[in-house]
C-alpha cells in the first residue's frame, strides 16, 4: 500500500494530552530553536503534545524573534502546557540555540526538533526505550518522512563509511546529554552550515554508536526557503560547509556499528526480566497521568501484526466499534511486518506499538509489563500472538487484578500441533476466558485440548450489514469494470491468494464449470503470494476470458452485488469473513465444509462441499480428487440453473445475517462480557489465586518466556519451554485433575 503523506502528525488537536502541571518525572527534554517560526509551529506543537510518552519537558529557545505575530504564536501555545519552558536569547543561530537548550535540559536524553518539523505520537517512547536497553549507545534515531515541497520515505540501514561521505541522518534524534558534552555540542559558526552532520561525525570520532529503530516517526518539512536550501543557494556558504564536513569526516571512525531494529536474533537470549527500573525509581510512575479517565475499561490487544485478514478484521471491529465512552483500546504487535492495515487502526487509537521495531524479543515481556502498569490496563486480549501467549505466566504473576482473555479463530494441526488452539489449551490455567469464532473451534478446544466447556464461548465476528446491504449498492459496477456482458453469470472468489485458500483448485473448478456453462466468469478478488503464479497458470490454460484477477478491492460489496455465487474452497477456515459478507449481500455461498463454515452456510443459503484432501498432506498440494472438484461444479451449476432455489437461498442469506451474525451483535456481546469479567468478584478472586500460585513457583513464570524465546530463535520450536511448562502444570494442577492429565498428554506428544 502506498504511504499517505497527508496523514501528518499534529493535524489533529489532541487536547486530552495537554498537561496543566509539569511532569512529575522528566525522562526526556525536547529542545526547539524558534526564530520567527510561527507559520508552521501550531502543527509542531500538537505533534509534540500528542506524544504517548508524557514524561518530558519542552524547552523552546526563542533565538531573538523580532516579528510580533510570531512572538504571539509562541506565547499562546507555550501557555497551553505546563511542560513547556521558553528561554530567550539574542539571535545567535541554530547551533547556538540548540546548545542553549542542551545546557538547560533537565533530562539526560535530549531531542532536538526544529519548529516546523513533526513527531509521530510514538516517537519519544520508541527512542527512549531504544536507549534504555542500550546504556552505552549515544543516540537513537528513526526513519524519516520528507513532506512539503518534496515527498519521500528515508529508510537506510546504518553505514558508517557512507555517513562520512553523505549524511543520511537528520538533526532530530534522542541524544544522551553526556555524549553531547563529550564533543562540545554543535560548533557555532556565522551563517548556516551542516550542523547536524558535523555533530554526528564528531560523535563517531569519539567511537560513539547509535540505535536505529524502525518506523517513519520523524517528519522533516522540505521548504524552498529552508536552511538546507539556503546553504546550497549560496556558493560561498556551501563551500565552507563542505570544508567543515571534510575536516570532521577525517576524524570520524569508519568502523562504528549501530544497533539495528528489528534484530535478526535476540542479543540477550537469557536476559533476566525485571520490573523496568524507572518504575522502582519513581513513586509517581505507577500513578502516572497517561490514563486520567477512571470510568473507562482499558483494553490492551496483544497481536502479531496489522495486516489484511479475517482475524485482523475482528481486531479492527473491536477497536473501532466498542463504545468509546466506556472502553479504550491499545495495541502491541509482536511479529515484524509492514502492517498494511495500520492506517485503519490509527483512525481509532494512536496507542499502537510494534515491539520488533524498537525492542529485542528478550525485552518484550518487560515492556508489556511497563505498558500495563503505566496505562492501568484492565483487560489483556491476546489473539494469534505466539510470543504473547508465552508472556502470560509472567504477566499473571505481576498483575493479580488483570483480566486475561484470548480469541481463537481455528485449530491448525499442520502448524505446531494445533497452532493457537493448542496454546489456548496450554495456558488455560491463566486465561479468564477464551472466545472462538465458531462452534467447531469450541469443540476442538474442549475435546482435543481438554478445556472446560464453560471457559470457552462462541463469539461470531459478524458483518456490517449496513455496508453490505444489497438495497444500497449499485448493480453492474463489476460488469462495467470487466467490460463484459451482464448476461454472463459471475462466480466470485474473494480471498488472500495463498495456499490455504487453494486458488489452483478454484482454477480446476472454473475449467469444469465453463465447459457446462460457457458464459460463466470467475473473478478473483484479492492479493497474495500466489497471485503472479496463478495469473501465469490462467494464461497457460488460455482462460483469460473466463478467469479475471482484479486485485484487492476497496468496494467488495459491489463485487458481491453482481456475483451469482461466492466460492470458498479453502483448506482451512475458522468462519470466513467472505462468507459473512456474501450472505449479507444475498449472494449464496458454495464452500468447503471446513472449520466453522457450517455455523453459517447450510442448504438454506448455499452448499457445503466435503473436502477430500487430507490436511496432513503438503499444504500446497495441487492434485485434487475428481470427486471434490465435481462437488463444487455441481453445487455452482445447481445454484445458477435453478432460479426458484437460488431466489430462496438469496433471501435466506440476508435473513440469517440479520438474525444472528452482525457486527453490532458481536460488539454488544463483547461489551457485556468485558464489563462482567472486570467487575465480577468471583472472577477477581480466581485471578488473585492464580497469581499467588505462580508467585510460589519462584522464577518459573519468567523462565517460560525466556526459554521459549531462546529456543524459538534457535529453531527448536520451544521444546525446552514445553518441558518447563509440563513441570509447572505437574506442580500447579491438582493430582488426578482432568486438566493436569490432559496437559501431561499434550506435553508428552510434543516432546516426542
Amino acid at each position: 500500500m502506498e504511504f499517505d503523506f497527508e496523514r501528518q502528525p499534529g493535524k489533529q488537536k489532541n487536547t486530552s494530552r495537554i498537561r496543566k502541571q509539569p511532569a512529575s518525572e522528566i525522562w526526556m527534554t525536547v529542545i526547539t530553536p524558534y526564530y520567527n517560526a510561527g507559520k508552521y509551529f501550531e502543527q509542531t506543537f500538537w505533534s509534540v503534545i500528542s506524544q504517548t510518552f508524557p514524561w518530558f519537558e519542552w524547552l523552546i529557545v526563542d533565538d531573538g524573534s523580532d516579528r510580533e505575530e510570531d512572538i504571539a504564536v509562541l506565547e499562546r501555545f507555550a501557555a497551553m502546557d505546563a511542560r513547556i519552558r521558553v528561554i530567550r536569547q539574542k539571535n545567535s543561530g541554530l547551533a547556538a540555540a540548540r546548545n542553549t537548550g542542551f545546557f538547560h535540559a533537565a533530562a539526560e536524553i535530549v531531542v532536538p526538533l526544529d519548529a516546523d518539523d513533526l513527531l509521530a505520537p510514538q516517537y519519544l517512547e520508541y527512542t527512549f526505550f531504544g536507549l534504555y536497553f542500550h546504556k552505552d549507545a549515544a543516540w537513537c534515531y528513526t526513519d524519516t518522512v520528507g513532506f512539503g515541497q518534496q515527498q519521500y520515505l528515508w529508510r537506510y540501514p546504518w553505514n558508517t563509511r557512507k555517513e562520512k561521505k553523505n549524511n543520511f541522518l537528520t538533526a532530530t534524534a534522542a541524544i544522551r546529554r553526556q555524549a553531547f558534552q563529550a564533543v562540545g555540542g554543535y560548533p557555532c559558526r556565522r551563517g548556516h552550515y551542516f550542523e547536524d552532520w558535523c555533530f554526528w561525525l564528531a560523535l563517531l570520532a569519539k567511537r560513539q554508536y547509535p540505535v536505529h529503530v524502525k518506523g517513519f516517526l520523524f517528519w522533516y518539512r522540505r521548504r524552498r526557503d529552508g536552511m538546507l536550501s539556503g546553504i546550497y543557494a549560496q556558493t560561498h556558504q556551501e563551500r565552507i560547509s563542505k570544508r567543515m564536513v571534510l575536516w570532521a569526516a577525517k576524524k570520524a571512525d569508519g568502523t562504528v556499528r549501530a544497533v539495528e531494529y528489528p534484530v535478526q536474533k535476540s542479543m540477550e537470549p537469557y536476559y533476566k526480566m525485571r520490573a523496568i527500573q524507572m518504575c522502582q525509581e519513581s513513586k509517581e510512575w505507577d500513578g502516572c497521568q497517561i490514563c486520567r479517565d477512571e470510568t473507562k475499561i482499558r483494553i490492551l490487544m496483544l497481536l502479531p501484526w496489522l495486516v489484511m485478514g479475517g482475524a485482523d478484521r475482528l481486531n479492527l471491529e473491536l477497536v473501532s466499534g466498542l463504545d468509546k465512552e466506556r472502553f479504550s483500546c491499545s495495541i502491541l504487535t509482536t511479529v515484524p511486518s509492514e502492517h498494511e492495515w495500520q492506517h485503519y487502526f490509527e483512525e481509532h487509537t494512536d496507542e499502537i506499538f510494534h515491539l520488533p521495531d524498537f525492542l529485542d524479543p528478550a525485552h518484550y515481556a518487560e515492556y508489556v509489563s511497563y505498558y500495563i502498569r503505566t496505562r492501568k490496563i484492565q483487560v489483556l486480549f491476546v489473539s494469534n500472538s505466539y510470543r504473547g501467549y508465552y508472556m502470560l505466566p509472567f504477566l499473571r504473576k505481576q498483575f493479580p487484578k488483570l483480566c486475561i482473555i484470548d480469541y481463537v479463530h481455528m485449530e491448525e494441526w499442520y502448524w505446531r500441533a494445533g497452532g493457537f488452539a493448542r496454546l489456548s489449551g496450554i495456558f488455560a490455567g491463566i486465561l479468564d476466558k477464551t472466545y472462538v469464532c465458531s462452534s467447531a473451534a469450541k469443540r476442538v478446544l474442549v475435546s482435543h485440548f481438554e478445556r472446560e466447556p464453560e471457559s470457552v464461548e462462541v463469539c461470531y465476528i459478524g458483518v456490517d450489514e449496513k455496508r453490505f446491504d444489497p438495497a444500497k449498492v449499485k448493480k453492474g459496477m463489476l460488469y462495467q469494470k470487466l467490460g463484459i456482458s451482464k448476461k454472463r453469470p459471475i462466480i466470485l472468489f474473494p480471498c488472500r491468494i495463498c495456499a490455504q485458500k487453494r486458488p489452483f483448485l478454484m482454477l480446476e473448478i472454473a475449467e469444469h464449470v465453463c465447459r457446462r456453462i460457457p458464459e460463466a466468469v470467475f473473478v478473483v478478488a484479492g492479493e497474495g503470494p500466489q497471485r503472479a503464479e496463478l495469473e501465469r497458470e490462467i494464461k497457460k490454460r488460455r482462460m483469460g476470458r473466463q478467469v479475471y484477477c482484479i486485485g484487492q478491492s476497496a468496494h467488495l460489496e459491489e463485487c458481491y452485488q453482481d456475483a451469482g455465487v461466492t466460492l470458498i474452497c479453502s483448506l482451512r477456515e475458522g468462519l470466513s469473513l467472505t462468507a459473512y459478507e456474501s450472505c449479507a449481500m444475498g449472494t449464496p455461498v458454495v464452500s468447503s465444509d471446513v472449520g466453522g463454515q457450517s455455523d453459517l452456510i447450510d442448504a438454506s443459503c448455499g452448499i457445503l462441499v466435503p473436502m477430500c484432501q487430507e490436511e496432513a498432506r503438503d499444504f500446497d498440494h495441487r492434485k485434487y480428487e475428481k470427486q471434490e472438484v465435481l462437488g463444487y461444479v455441481k453445487a455452482i451449476e445447481k445454484l445458477l440453473r435453478h432460479q426458484a432455489y437460488y431466489k430462496r437461498c438469496s433471501e435466506n442469506c440476508r435473513k440469517k445475517i440479520e438474525e444472528g451474525f452482525t457486527i453490532r451483535m458481536m460488539l454488544e456481546y463483547m461489551e457485556r462480557e468485558l464489563v462482567w469479567l472486570v467487575r465480577d468478584d468471583g472472577m477477581a478472586k480466581r485471578r488473585e489465586k492464580r497469581c499467588e500460585r505462580l508467585r510460589q513457583l519462584g522464577g518459573l513464570a519468567e523462565e517460560i518466556y525466556r526459554v521459549q524465546m531462546t529456543e524459538e530463535e534457535r529453531g527448536s520450536g520451544g521444546a525446552a519451554a514445553m518441558e518447563i511448562l509440563g513441570k509447572v502444570c505437574e506442580r500447579w494442577m491438582p493430582v488426578g485433575s482432568r486438566r493436569r492429565e490432559a496437559a501431561v498428554r499434550v506435553y508428552g506428544k510434543l516432546k516426542r
